[in-house]
């Protein structure tokens, strides 16, 4: 029978949960396969973000021997923002686990890991929770505006930046004879000059709510596009939570959280941002407040086990994550409406 006794092994160390964490299997989220989310490990629970506004000019011309025009350095705008902290706790209690018994070829020790690991990774563990905030904070990014599970606002990169967020562009998908190629030419040219240079090679991504990309597949010029594509067999049939593109932008149906709140785009909006520009989405993961990692590189997840050393009657578990989602460039997003 398990004793409270088994999780003074090397194999619950905060180390070794840690590592075990980090290769747990990938929780679905569909901005963290986007990819558009560069990673920078830091030391510090600040960081440091610079803009940069680069500007190229005409250079006039001027008499041989006379002075030269002089170049203008870039703007720049270094600011400091601080990581917020992400941390959920369970407590394991030997009544638990009083009845696990090592059996067959599996040892105590390996039924219990086992019970350990499915409240850390399991559909419904710590980790899974945390993956899920991380979403919701990507989303929030990508959105301009990262808020807490209340929804208080975290940091609205709007405001940071002295940026004014754009007012929602409608698409007019009740009116069947609505430009919606020429509308999306407009948002791609008006994108690409707010990104500048990294405009070669990027893409434009919109996540969609259900409404926006029901309308949107149903409009006559959509489904006149596709007609005579594979493709519109899709069109035809439905495509729930697929994407396809159209006048340079990629629509997809984003499938948040079950109850359409948590983690969700408004069913009549989608969300526009910049796919393939550096510089434009980063998540910086600070260390944890520990002695053993304070002044470490940050790790996405951190997890540990406290057992109880006065009584020995409960293990607790704890996963703590310190991640700052950002967008260094709010111009460049959009927001549609029906």
């Amino acid at each position: 029978m398990a004793t409270m006794d088994i999780f003074n092994q090397d194999a619950f160390s905060a180390v070794e949960l840690t590592a075990a964490i980090n290769k747990a299997p990938y929780r679905p989220a569909r901005l963290n396969e986007l990819g558009i989310f560069t990673p920078r490990p830091v030391r510090t629970k600040t960081v440091a973000v610079e803009r940069r506004e680069g500007k190229i000019s005409v250079i006039p011309t001027s008499p041989r021997g006379g002075e030269l025009a002089e170049r203008e350095n870039e703007k720049r705008d270094l600011r400091d923002f601080r990581t917020p902290r992400i941390a959920k706790g369970d407590t394991l209690y030997a009544d638990e686990i009083a009845g696990i018994r090592a059996f067959g070829s599996e040892s105590e020790l390996m039924q219990v890991q086992r019970e350990v690991a499915r409240r850390y990774d399991g559909e419904t563990g710590l980790l899974a929770e945390v993956e899920l905030t991380h979403e919701h904070m990507r989303l929030g990014a990508v959105q301009g505006v990262v808020t807490d599970a209340d929804g208080s606002v975290i940091y609205d990169w709007f405001d940071e930046w002295g940026i004014s967020k754009p007012s929602p562009i409608s698409f007019k998908l009740t009116d069947e004879k609505a430009q919606l190629r020429k509308t999306c030419n407009q948002i791609v040219r008006s994108v690409a000059r707010s990104v500048g240079a990294s405009f070669p090679g990027m893409g434009i991504h919109a996540l969609c709510g259900d409404d926006f990309y029901d309308k949107l597949t149903d409009h006559p010029e959509v489904r006149e596009t596709y007609k005579y594509q594979a493709a519109a067999s899709e069109l035809r049939t439905g495509n729930a939570w697929e994407s396809f593109r159209f006048g340079g932008i990629t629509f997809e149906n984003y499938r948040g959280t079950d109850d359409e709140s948590t983690i969700a785009i408004d069913s009549d909006k989608a969300q526009l941002f910049p796919v393939g520009a550096p510089g434009v989405f980063e998540v910086a993961y600070s260390p944890a407040e520990f002695l053993d990692t304070v002044n470490t590189p940050g790790q996405r997840v951190y997890g540990m086990l406290i057992p109880d050393r006065d009584r020995n009657a409960w293990v607790r578990q704890e996963i703590y994550s310190y991640p700052l989602f950002y967008c260094a460039r709010p111009e460049a997003l959009r927001t549609v409406k029906v």
